[in-house]
């Protein structure tokens, strides 16, 4: 199986299937993510399809949005 480095060019993840928030807009203003074959996760920038994709692993997205959910970061939105 594949193994991408943070950085890759999120084009360059082959079999990729991005899903965003049904909350994005219009002018596609969201945060992308793609599970990956080896059970990572790829992380997107919508606006920027091409461009970089962070990669992390379960344990790592299950961490950030546990702390999302408790409102960890509300102070990073405004």
């Amino acid at each position: 199986m594949a193994e991408y480095d943070n950085g890759v060019r999120a084009d360059a993840i082959a079999g990729a299937t991005w899903v965003k928030a049904t909350a994005s807009d219009a002018y596609n203003d969201c945060v992308e993510i793609a599970r990956l074959p080896r059970g990572e996760v790829a992380v997107r920038n919508s606006r920027f399809p091409d461009g970089p994709a962070l990669i992390f692993t379960s344990s790592e997205l299950a961490a950030f949005l546990d702390g999302a959910s408790k409102g960890e970061f509300d102070g990073m939105v405004g």
